[in-house]
């Protein structure tokens, strides 16, 4: 209740009782759901024994592995939170800052340690982190830590924990490299899935516009100029167009920032705490933290490159509508990227509306007319489509 929670969620009804029960689990669940109150609820629960409240030196007992700073982050905070009446001690190791403090937090061990693979498997070697007493397991994210090439490393990390464990894994995706993944993991787990293996937020409107690449600035600037999009998340391809999109905002006197891969850990905190208080409206990401932004009242996502996966669309606009309120998923289409629009439109199983009257056709399809709402100026229809949003209410 101090969280404001009032009821949990589908994916928290269904795995709570598994989890405790000692089961293992294969969960395929979107960011936003309540995951990760799903898996750090039962861990609390189960260390509170009298065997580890008692222990001198902490031995973990639950790893939590997952493919980003961002995340590692975040699933840290939630333990701070729904521990902060225990005594469990936990810990949030990530790479891109000097390991040295991340090692001081261990000093006396820990209960519960939150890890991305590369900085895990860096203090394994160095024998600051032994897993040798882990209890339970949880694999988050699995998907997007195939993506990011961390299979090896996964498989690494789990030869070192015991093989009598129970072991949480959950994804927002199920292709068949991940069922195969768990399959070599799991240990007649219990099935749970609180979506389809990929689906799009219903309370998120898509539409789409042509546009030639050289004009895509252009247009975002002249969309960005209607107050109804009060936060906004751009996603391009690659860590330099972010940055450069970013630089091209802040220039036209917009407030943008750019957050990637490549940035410090520092930076990118910084970044995500000015997003969040509103210092800065835009952020323009790439998709390698496309999951680790967990931001609420995130009005607009904007598809400024279409991703060349179409998985990563749902991801993507997954950071707005969220928790019931609705959203709006704003896609730029250049000549290459038909291909992968096409790709997304069979995913969602329909086709992304066009807005009409839009500025540069040109890079339409002539077997696809643009359609939409007629009639008024140019800039009222596009105020139209895109003003208040109803916002309501590998290493690393």
């Amino acid at each position: 209740m101090e969280e404001g929670y009032s009821e949990p969620t589908p994916i928290q009804q269904q795995a709570i009782p598994v989890a405790l029960a000692g089961r293992d689990i294969l969960g395929c669940a979107q960011t936003g759901t309540g995951k990760t109150a799903a898996f750090a609820l039962p861990i609390l629960q189960k260390l509170d024994r009298a065997e580890v409240v008692s222990q001198r030196y902490h031995d973990i007992r639950a790893l939590i592995v997952t493919p980003t700073r961002e995340l590692a982050a975040q699933i840290g905070e939630s333990f701070k939170a729904y521990g902060r009446h225990t005594k469990r001690k936990y810990a949030v190791i990530y790479g891109g800052v000097f390991q040295g403090v991340q090692v001081k937090a261990m000093y006396g061990g820990v209960d519960i340690l939150v890890a991305t693979p590369g900085r895990l498997l860096d203090l394994m070697r160095q024998r600051m982190v032994l897993l040798h007493k882990v209890e339970i397991l949880v694999l988050d994210e699995a998907d997007r830590m195939l993506d990011m090439g961390f299979i090896n490393d996964i498989q690494r990390i789990v030869a070192k924990v015991p093989s009598r464990r129970q072991t949480l894994f959950f994804s927002a995706t199920m292709p068949p490299e991940i069922r195969t993944l768990a399959g070599g993991i799991l240990d007649d787990p219990v099935s749970i899935a609180v979506t389809p293996d990929v689906s799009a937020a219903e309370t998120v409107d898509h539409v789409l516009y042509y546009v030639e690449r050289d004009d895509k600035p252009e247009l975002l600037r002249r969309l960005l100029a209607d107050p109804g999009i009060s936060r906004a998340l751009v996603f391009t391809r690659t860590k330099v167009r972010a940055d450069r999109v970013a630089r091209k905002l802040t220039a036209w006197g917009i407030p943008a920032s750019a957050i990637h891969g490549d940035k410090s850990q520092g930076a990118r905190e910084r970044t995500l705490a000015a997003f969040k208080s509103g210092e800065s409206r835009v952020l323009v990401a790439s998709d390698i933290v496309s999951r680790g932004i967990d931001i609420d009242d995130i009005s607009h996502v904007i598809n400024f490159d279409i991703p060349h996966e179409a998985e990563a669309y749902v991801h993507r606009i997954g950071r707005t509508g969220r928790a019931g309120a609705t959203g709006r998923a704003i896609s730029f289409c250049d000549r290459d990227e038909r291909d992968d629009l096409r790709q997304i439109e069979r995913l969602l199983g329909r086709a992304i509306p066009v807005v009409a009257g839009h500025h540069d056709g040109s890079a339409a399809p002539e077997s696809r007319p643009a359609g939409g709402s007629s009639g008024g100026t140019g800039a009222n229809r596009l105020r139209g489509q895109h003003g208040r949003s109803g916002n309501r209410r590998r290493r690393r």
